[in-house]
């Protein structure tokens, strides 16, 4: 089996079970919550999910930190040290600069390590997208593929990674500049849910809108419809914002109408739910478009 190491960032969102019976590593992202720091470890150290999006029901404003090159350099030199190859899974670069910041860590250490194989891929997904991804990325490696094949396969099918998801309230988006504050009020007064999703340049998109919470779950199932590869066969990641009884009847649809048998749930991380908020349900699939 190739002896390299997978290395993303908490924005994955995977579980800390996920990442072991994955194999890779999972460098945390950092949040401020209430003028405190906290990094966002896949085992949930620093924060419970649930206390973390009850204290922005409650009105703490919750902002993120992206990782800087020399954290990045901190979490692979090690690795490095230790004689493994690494491969750089990275946050969206169309949402974040940690892109960037593993960008410069890799050239840097390239440098320092020139017998080792180093490189970093910008995935262009976010949340359990990422985490997908990362998921074939695994699966590809324990299928005997080179550091290099699994890069590549990356690289292909990066955009085949597809995002659906809806929120909950309107706030968390209006704060990060996504919608108006009159599109806000209106759209909270009259119920109306956004259906948006990421792009295949890794930005936010919204693309469509419906009244009320259960069409908009529906929403992301008939999305889903019209994109996913073989479904039958399809591996199936879904993420929510402290709401696991609305992800649950997301799973249930995805199971009834495609056949699937496992679909896996985790939250939507701090990172990301700073900007998303709680009520967020996100859909994650392999599809033939965006």
């Amino acid at each position: 089996m190739p002896d390299f190491v997978i290395l993303t960032d908490s924005s994955a969102d995977l579980s800390a079970d996920m990442a072991q019976r994955l194999n890779v590593e999972v460098l945390p992202l950092g949040f401020v919550l209430d003028n405190q720091t906290y990094r966002n470890y896949p085992d949930n150290r620093e924060m419970d999910p649930h206390e973390f999006y009850d204290r922005l029901r409650a009105g703490d404003v919750a902002t993120t930190n992206a990782v800087n090159v020399a954290q990045y350099a901190e979490a692979l030199e090690p690795l490095l040290q230790a004689g493994k190859d690494v491969l750089v899974l990275a946050f969206s670069s169309g949402l974040s600069t940690t892109y960037n910041s593993s960008r410069l860590a890799v050239e840097e250490l390239s440098a320092k390590y020139p017998e080792r194989k180093l490189y970093t891929v910008d995935t262009l997904c976010a949340s359990l997208g990422q985490g997908l991804l990362v998921w074939y990325a695994a699966r590809e490696r324990d299928r005997g593929h080179s550091i290099e094949e699994v890069r590549d396969w990356i690289e292909e099918h990066r955009l085949n990674i597809c995002h659906q998801f809806t929120v909950d309230d309107l706030h968390f988006l209006k704060r990060g500049g996504r919608i108006s504050a009159a599109t806000a009020v209106v759209g909270s007064m009259l119920q109306i849910k956004p259906v948006l999703h990421v792009d295949d340049e890794g930005h936010l998109i919204n693309i469509g809108k419906v009244r009320g919470r259960q069409a908009a779950l529906k929403a992301l199932v008939d999305r889903m419809e019209e994109t996913a590869l073989d479904s039958g066969s399809l591996t199936v990641f879904i993420s929510h914002g402290d709401c696991l009884e609305d992800a649950q009847t997301v799973a249930d649809m995805v199971k009834k109408r495609f056949g699937v048998e496992e679909v896996y749930i985790n939250y939507v991380g701090p990172v990301i739910g700073a900007h998303s908020g709680p009520g967020t349900v996100a859909l994650f699939y392999a599809g033939t478009e965006r």
